[in-house]
């Protein structure tokens, strides 16, 4: 066969497809009744399949967050037709006006595409609405999970879910408007683990907004994939304990397990119930709790900036003996305070003089004043004793941000050389220019957090974990390095052993005597936080058992006074919790339940 036949045959055999596609078509679309009929009354709706949000439990694998089942009302603008609107929106409880508006804003945003126009509706409700729903086209449910928190508690480490915003769907095409995502705490660090994959389906639908199957049998379809769960280091009953002890007192309290860094409760107060804040009441929860003057949002414990206050003195301890500044013969004398020029910072009545032992039960100002004095002035220039100073303060992540697995968390103050330059001159400043950083007080900015590090440094003997809240995701123990690399302070072992003596003392006949429980052995160090608005600052540290510790905590209890008048009971409260689960001293706890601080200034 020459090219010309060629050519001329595969010619013949392009037309004759063409004639059998253009008959086909012909059929199917003018001939065939029964594809016209179909084609009229059949459609197809892609429906998103939402995956449950992976649940959070505790350390001892009790629930803290769970999921229950609701439903969006989705519509399809070009496909309703004959629509009841004063009855339909009677069904959804929406007055006629909103639902107008709700479907006018649908038809704006997308007249093919679905959108919610009934949001987070409660199984229970939905089950009248989805016998009804054959009778309005274009209409149809779409399940999705809402969280749950059986217990109430700790909202400000878990954080909660909102609609996604514009920006991040822009940011990230997994999010589609409707979404609902992460928006702080551990719900938002951990969005990527907890959100799942959203699967799709196909169904077919016909007139009567009835489904009538899945399109070419589901060959299209796609599955989701239910988030990841989380193990959370929190203690459920401690948590719990710690909300009870802190109601009607502004404040906050933060228990970390030394050897890991876990964190065992971080309590605010005020605080909120986190089941405020799903389902169709959020938004307006979310308006009446950010409006409250006692600010329940605020996060104390990752936020607060406090004065260290006496707590700050076992640091000072540690610095002065690495120095050589201090040992544990160094004695001093206090006259009822420490004088300089013609100023006095204040003390109150005790033994004098007093060496480095005595000097931590008693928490006597004026020891430390001499004892800041002298690292200061051991180097040719206040500045330079400074910087010596603070490089030890910081490595016990004080005045930095922890990086802790929360969300807002604050940096705190330890002020560097250019701050107090800035104020009074390069050169210009001295020991007793800035006198007041030795017993906590000043410039100083620390929060519960740090305050609860710190002391699981002290328990450690110099070393501590980044603390986190998360332990385990899946089951499988989380492997961001973050959390394994342990942060070594450059002070020696000695040192903290003669400070750690000291803190037993200050429970058995120091500032911290009524703590005690049991043969238990804890180390502590009250605090009294000057505060300029009004009432001090109540504080206490401490760990336990002495030798081989479980818990570090810390207790700030704002505008009521003294260490030991009320954060030294609820933190012994809440170690003989935690360690042995019963309390001894009811009456010490019921006084805790029932003291109502919240107004005290």
């Amino acid at each position: 066969m020459n090219l010309k036949d060629r050519r001329l045959l595969v010619i013949v055999l392009f037309m004759l497809v063409t004639l059998l596609f253009i008959g086909r078509l012909f059929q199917l679309q003018v001939l065939d009744e029964d594809w016209k009929i179909k084609a009229a009354h059949i459609t197809e709706r892609s429906v998103t399949k939402y995956p449950s949000r992976g649940v959070i439990y505790d350390r001892n694998g009790r629930l803290l967050v769970g999921n229950i089942a609701v439903y969006d009302l989705m519509v399809v603008p070009r496909e309703v037709e004959n629509l009841d609107t004063l009855a339909l929106a009677k069904l959804l409880s929406i007055e006629p006006q909103d639902f107008k508006k709700r479907l006018n804003k649908a038809k704006a945003y997308s007249n093919f595409k679905p959108t919610a126009i009934a949001k987070l509706i409660p199984s229970d409700e939905y089950v009248n609405i989805a016998e009804a729903l054959g009778s309005y086209k274009g209409f149809y449910g779409q399940v999705r999970s809402m969280r749950t928190y059986p217990d109430h508690i700790a909202a400000h480490v878990l954080g909660y879910i909102s609609e996604v915003s514009q920006k991040r769907i822009e940011e990230d095409s997994y999010y589609h408007s409707g979404d609902y995502i992460g928006a702080n705490g551990v719900e938002a660090v951990y969005e990527e683990s907890l959100r799942g994959k959203k699967g799709v389906e196909i169904m077919l639908v016909d007139v009567h907004n009835n489904v009538r199957g899945k399109f070419e049998k589901g060959i299209y379809d796609t599955m989701s994939v239910s988030g990841k769960d989380l193990t959370s280091s929190l203690d459920v009953e401690l948590q719990k304990y710690g909300e009870a002890l802190m109601q009607n007192k502004r404040g906050s309290v933060v228990a970390i397990e030394p050897a890991t860094g876990e964190i065992l409760a971080m309590v605010n107060n005020p605080a909120y119930d986190p089941n405020l804040l799903v389902g169709r009441v959020r938004s307006h929860n979310y308006s009446i709790l950010l409006s409250d003057t006692l600010k329940p949002f605020f996060n104390r414990a990752l936020q607060a900036k406090y004065p260290p206050g006496s707590t700050f003195k076992l640091l000072n301890a540690l610095i002065g003996q690495q120095t050589n500044t201090l040992n544990p013969n160094t004695s001093y004398t206090c006259h009822n305070g420490y004088s300089f020029g013609r100023r006095k910072l204040g003390c109150h009545s005790h033994s004098s003089p007093l060496k480095l032992d005595y000097s931590i039960m008693t928490s006597c100002n004026a020891y430390y004043c001499n004892v800041f004095r002298e690292i200061l002035e051991s180097k040719p220039t206040a500045e330079e004793g400074y910087l010596v100073w603070r490089s030890y303060v910081m490595q016990f992540g004080l005045g930095s941000k922890l990086q802790t697995d929360m969300t807002g968390e604050v940096e705190g103050l330890v002020p560097p050389v250019s701050y107090y330059d800035r104020y009074y001159g390069s050169g210009r400043w001295k020991a007793h220019t800035i006198i007041s950083l030795a017993i906590g007080q000043g410039e100083l900015g620390v929060t519960p957090m740090q305050m609860a590090n710190y002391c699981a440094t002290i328990a450690n003997r110099g070393w501590y974990y980044t603390p986190h809240v998360i332990k385990a995701i899946d089951g499988r123990p989380i492997t961001d390095s973050t959390y394994f690399v342990k942060h070594q302070t450059s002070i020696d072992r000695p040192y903290y052993d003669i400070v750690i003596d000291a803190m037993e003392q200050v429970i058995i006949q120091g500032t911290g005597r009524g703590v005690k429980f049991n043969d238990i052995t804890i180390c502590g160090k009250t605090g009294t936080a000057q505060n300029p608005h009004g009432k001090d600052h109540s504080i206490f540290i401490a760990f336990a058992p002495k030798d081989d510790p479980k818990i570090a905590i810390a207790v700030y209890v704002e505008n009521v006074g003294f260490g030991s008048t009320w954060a030294a009971p609820i933190t012994s409260l809440m170690i003989e919790k935690y360690l042995t689960d019963t309390i001894t001293r009811p009456a010490i706890e019921k006084k805790m339940y029932e003291a109502d601080l919240m107004h005290a200034h």
